[in-house]
């Protein structure tokens, strides 16, 4: 049965009781209305524990009521549906919602593992760096890694939906409060297209929490709901400034209807916006104040005290103390008497208080104690009460001589700008004293912060930043991560200075909100215990996303197949309908081989790669990379880009190339083609294509601006047949082409450029297998019915499709290299026996330099090389680590490992290749596999296991 709230106010708020909403949490059933906030409906109805800390599990009770809310933090719905780290501050209300405590166990109210608060004094920041050393990490692995975390990972696919959409705007306004409103309403009525975001359910920003702004805020939104070229978007959260005014925000469509919600509307929509001009109007939030024992349940903001009662109808507690640096506690202070709630006094650590906001409290007979200051919180799992202590200045309080009993602190030390956006698009900050805050000070993006978040209207506030007489492991400033004042002043004794690093070392402002409620007191508790100024300090990076974004949002529409939509060949459909296994590589969709009634695979690949050798074979290469280099300085761009020398090159021959990266590591290669003294044709891996042509255009564009050349990458402009083997060239003269096949007239590594059948056709002596190879490239439109045609030419030479699996054992065989398979992120020319191109004095190339250091010319690093099992017979695993011992006593140093094998069908013998520490001055050594618990005896012999001499190359 549900229960009924118990602490809904009867003033006039938000929330519409008449629309009661029934929901659980932890296994019990509540009652909320219309217009709440899980968090509000939960503080309703006297729940005050809604989560633990992240360390040592104590009790947290929600303490903002927005986006800092730090505490709070619930397990939605489950299944399909499920969602981890919600804040209660944010989640709205809806019916038969369903949720759940975090990071405890059974219940967040009864926590078993609560006992780790006990142990605090044990557990320090980065204890675990210095306690979990012996006898090994993985010795604690398995304990740390079920205790840490926050919120459980959904285990089954989300089965919501989510858009992306695209949008421009002359003015684009973040930050629906007062503000916002009037910057919007300004730029419209000036002829403006602008757009408006607002991250809460409705517009109104602060005034929502005050009371006595509900009629200007809806006159305010009917106004820009009748201009015509105004777009407002409430639920909706700008997560990242970039560059070009280019921000990206997520929109919650149908996040309040829960699991009822239509299937076929987006639960979110990410916006893409490029706006002339941003206005950031994000407001400010406010600081928390450090004292002892300020992480009790009870313990809340000041304005989300005030929030809670004007805009939800809750009272937080029975008995309130609010304690303030500030005059915007009173403003709270009094709406809340004025509501009804039980004020019983206004703390104030200035000695001097205002007089006007003083004046009324007292006339409504609540206490106002300036001077004073919070000793300590009495209770353990709630807040029972104060002890107040005369504030001596700057933290230091005197004797305890004053008891207030209550069941809510609500304390003010002072408001943030909301600079996060600012700082993203590349804004500077300066502090002002005044108001103890960051704030803007120039941007070189068109952009303009107003409000509270510029710092105007801010009161001004005399800064406390933590109890020098109170013990430091008692003071909160991260609530979640349970970092306190002694953590920090461990850190600053440990000689980290730099905050970046403390925060890292303490885990400070990393929890899940990012530091809103932390990061500033953090700065100045460590500008006081260093003796610097908090400008000095400086702060950490603001990174997108501001506030946490679902991966959801981001991904949109790309899931499943559509994540990363594959490209099909032009004969696709005859790979299908003839037996072709396909599968991705690169992403292309490609056949791995060819099945035939009753074989399998490996049967099927033993096939292709024998009838390659013996007979002919044909495969389809269009994925392979195709990048037109053109201009006049053509030749001297590709000799900076490729290793060996391309301006040698005659027109109508192909050298086959490598490239490198500034580190001097192999990056791609493939055969380049000089069609003119301008024009060059570069192939590239299938997978390398679009990353390689991106890599020119980064150097031409950034690097060398002063040279005459345009890149185009044509890959999928031009369908490739290729055919091999040793009737390839009968077979090629049995087509309709005006190209002379005969061995004199198209020797190996040249172009020849004609027609066949009428239709534009480039071919390329070139070959991947070993044997002589014809690739035929036409435009795509033709390669379905080109591939048809050679395959009913060769049907008197039996012709035979092989797949891609097939041509790794051909070209494994032949000993021919395949980057990112037989090369790592650390494999240099020199390694693959590249030395000689290199030495020849020419142009610089990218990589060079770097490639002349001492530890790239050493003999003792991996090389390539070829494996052939000793046995002649056991097959060789990709992966396994070559070492010298027969009988391991693990662990061994491993020399290197095989990148490719296969149990040769031409050879009739398990062979491979691998990169091995000093591997080519090893030839004829016997090393030995370690796979799988496995060991196998290998010979070290040259990659070339077929044909060392190329003869077949040009038959």
């Amino acid at each position: 049965m549900a229960r009924n709230p118990l602490n809904r106010l009867p003033t006039a708020h938000r929330v519409d009781p008449e629309k009661p909403m029934t929901f659980s949490f932890d296994g019990k059933t509540y009652q909320g209305a219309a217009g709440d906030t899980l968090g509000s409906a939960l503080m309703a109805n006297g729940v005050r524990i809604l989560g633990r800390s992240f360390k040592l599990h104590r009790p947290r009770g929600l303490m903002a009521a927005g986006r800092d809310e730090p505490n709070a933090l619930v397990q939605l719905e489950g299944g399909a549906f499920d969602e981890p780290n919600a804040r209660a501050s944010l989640v709205p209300l809806y019916d038969g919602l369903t949720a759940q405590g975090q990071n405890a166990w059974p219940t967040v109210s009864r926590d078993a593992l609560g006992l780790l608060g006990l142990l605090q004094r044990f557990l320090p920041a980065s204890f675990y760096y210095k306690s979990m050393m012996w006898p090994s990490w993985h010795f604690y692995e398995w304990a740390v890694r079920r205790l840490a975390g926050l919120g459980k990972s959904p285990t089954v696919p989300d089965a919501q939906i989510y858009h992306k959409r695209n949008a421009h705007c002359d003015v684009l306004v973040v930050g629906g409060g007062r503000a916002g409103i009037e910057a919007a309403l300004t730029a419209a009525k000036d002829g403006k297209r602008v757009m408006l975001l607002d991250e809460q359910e409705e517009l109104g920003g602060r005034l929502l929490a005050e009371s006595g702004h509900s009629d200007w805020v809806a006159l305010q939104r009917a106004e820009l709901a009748s201009l015509p070229d105004v777009t407002v978007l409430p639920r909706t959260t700008a997560t990242g400034y970039y560059d070009h005014n280019f921000v990206a925000a997520v929109e919650r469509l149908t996040n309040h209807l829960g699991p009822s919600a239509d299937s076929d509307t987006p639960r979110e929509r990410l916006w893409r916006i490029r706006a002339a001009r941003v206005v950031l109007a994000t407001g400010a939030m406010e600081r928390p104040l450090v004292f002892a024992n300020n992480d009790r349940p009870g313990v809340m903001l000041a304005s989300a005290v005030q929030t809670y009662v004007n805009r939800y109808g809750v009272a937080p507690g029975n008995s309130l103390v609010f304690v303030t640096t500030n005059d915007s506690a009173y403003r709270a202070a009094f709406d809340a008497h004025k509501a009804g709630v039980a004020v019983q006094a206004v703390v104030d650590l200035r000695p001097v208080f205002p007089d006007t906001w003083a004046a009324k409290l007292r006339d409504a007979g609540v206490e106002v104690i300036a001077g004073y200051g919070i000793a300590t919180v009495k209770g353990r799992r709630a807040v029972r009460g104060v002890k107040l202590a005369p504030h001596q200045g700057n933290g230091v309080l005197g004797k305890v001589d004053r008891h207030l009993s209550c069941d809510v602190i609500a304390m003010s030390g002072g408001w943030t700008p909301t600079i996060h956006l600012y700082s993203q698009a590349g804004g500077k900050l300066t502090y002002r004293e005044d108001i103890a805050a960051l704030v803007p000070a120039g941007c070189a993006q068109k952009v303009g912060v107003i409000g509270t978040a510029n710092g105007d209207g801010l009161d001004q506030v005399t800064p406390v930043w933590y109890t020098k007489t109170a013990r430091t492991d008692k003071q909160w400033v991260d609530f979640q991560y349970d970092v306190k004042v002694s953590d920090l002043a461990l850190a600053t004794r440990e000689n980290f200075t730099s905050v970046e690093h403390v925060k890292r070392y303490t885990t400070n402002g990393m929890s899940v909100d990012q530091g809103k409620s932390s990061n500033v007191n953090a700065l100045a508790v460590m500008a006081e215990l260093t003796d610097r100024k908090i400008s000095d300090v400086g702060t950490t990076k603001f990174r997108p996303p501001y506030h946490p974004a679902t991966i959801g949002s981001f991904v949109g529409q790309q899931t499943d197949h559509r994540l990363a939509p594959f490209m099909t060949m032009p004969a696709h459909d005859w790979h299908v309908a003839n037996g072709g296994v396909m599968r991705e590589f690169g992403g292309w969709q490609r056949p791995d081989c060819y099945l035939r009634p009753g074989e399998d695979e490996h049967q099927a690949c033993w096939r292709e790669a024998l009838a390659v050798r013996r007979s002919v074979g044909m495969s389809e290469g269009s994925p392979l990379g195709k990048i037109e280099v053109l201009g006049p300085d053509a030749a001297q761009f590709l000799n900076r880009v490729y290793i060996n020398n391309m301006a040698t090159l005659k027109p109508g021959k192909a050298r086959y190339g490598i490239v490198c990266n500034e580190n001097g590591i192999v990056i791609d290669d493939g055969v380049v083609v000089r069609f003119a003294d301008d024009h060059y044709m570069l192939h590239t891996t299938s997978s390398g294509a679009a990353h390689i042509a991106q890599w020119m255009e980064e150097w031409l564009q950034c690097e060398w601006p002063d040279l005459n050349v345009m890149i185009n990458n044509v890959t999928t402009q031009w369908a490739n047949v290729t055919v091999s083997g040793p009737k390839a060239r009968a077979v090629m003269q049995s087509l309709d082409s005006d190209v002379d096949f005969a061995g004199d007239a198209f020797p190996h590594m040249t172009l020849r450029t004609g027609q066949m059948n009428g239709v534009e056709v480039r071919i390329l002596r070139a070959s991947y297998t070993g044997e002589t190879s014809f690739e035929v490239n036409v435009p795509a439109r033709f390669g379905a019915a080109l591939w048809q045609e050679i395959y009913d030419a060769g049907q008197p030479h039996d012709i035979t499709p092989y797949g891609v699996e097939s041509l790794m054992w051909l070209r494994t065989e032949k000993g021919y290299l395949h980057i990112g398979a037989d090369t790592d992120g650390n494999t240099n020319p020199l390694d693959i026996g590249w030395g000689v191109p290199i030495s020849k004095k020419r142009d610089d190339f990218i990589g060079r330099r770097s490639l002349l250091r001492e530890m790239d010319q050493r003999e003792d690093r991996r090389q390539f090389i070829g494996l052939r099992a000793v046995d002649g017979k056991t097959p060789l695993t990709i992966g396994g680590h070559v070492i010298e011992d027969a009988h391991p006593n693990l662990p061994v140093e491993s020399l290197g490992y095989v990148t490719s094998a296969c149990v040769s069908p031409t050879l009739n013998q398990s062979i491979g290749l691998g990169i091995v520490k000093g591997g080519r001055g090893r030839m004829g050594e016997t090393l030995y596999v370690y796979a799988n618990g496995t060991v196998t005896a290998v010979e070290i012999v040259s990659p070339t296991h077929f044909d060392p001499e190329g003869s077949r190359l040009n038959d």
